[in-house]
């Protein structure tokens, strides 16, 4: 909606890329007039339009990370009836032999948190999981997955159930509902169908 309100340029005097990277930080920023072309009298309605819809999305709940306080655009939450979000993983060790229904324990790459997961499926040595864990399972004694070491997180998968919807190729920050740190992640958009979403390029570093 605010793109197309947008000159359309893509001339980079007000710090972005593009326009359509500029359309999104005005969800954040929500300073229009660092677009120099809005200023002038030809795009009036235009600018009078986006702040109008600026407004209407000011009231929306602010998803805010706890570890380190950077603002997310979405919280994305399970796909319906099921229990986290879908992971895809890369263990860094190739040689582990894996299969669905396996138990894991391992560690995201830049996380300090051992995480616990169900797989769901294998392909090509990429695991696609669920996480159940680590607070229930910490401790106990009597559960024993296997231990594959770091993974690298490829992929999420769920449903936006807080904030906006984004839009395909989009660079993200979003929350995952089930991160124990409630921290803020970033990547790319490759797949949107309706509220279900696919995000991929994961780092735990915001962009």
């Amino acid at each position: 909606m605010i793109e197309e309100l947008l000159p359309g340029y893509n001339c980079g005097k007000c710090g972005c890329r593009d326009c359509e990277e500029f359309s999104v930080r005005l969800h954040s920023d929500k300073n229009a007039e660092d677009c120099p072309f809005l200023m002038q009298e030809r795009y009036e309605v235009n600018l009078k339009g986006i702040k109008e819809h600026l407004k209407q999305n000011n009231n929306e709940e602010e998803i805010i990370g706890v570890i380190d306080g950077v603002r997310a655009s979405f919280a994305l939450s399970p796909l319906p009836n099921e229990q986290s979000c879908r992971e895809d993983l890369f263990p860094m060790d190739r040689n582990v032999q894996l299969s669905a229904g396996d138990i894991i324990q391992y560690r995201p790459l830049g996380c300090p948190i051992t995480h616990f997961a169900k797989i769901l499926k294998t392909l090509h040595g990429v695991l696609t999981v669920h996480l159940i864990g680590p607070r229930n399972l910490l401790g106990d004694l009597s559960f024993s997955p296997q231990d594959i070491g770091i993974c690298m997180v490829a992929a999420f998968e769920g449903v936006v159930n807080r904030g906006r919807i984004p839009r395909v190729c989009e660079t993200v920050r979003f929350l995952p509902e089930h991160c124990m740190m409630g921290k803020i992640h970033s990547g790319i958009v490759v797949g949107v169908e309706g509220r279900k979403v696919r995000i991929e390029g994961i780092d735990l570093k915001v962009w």
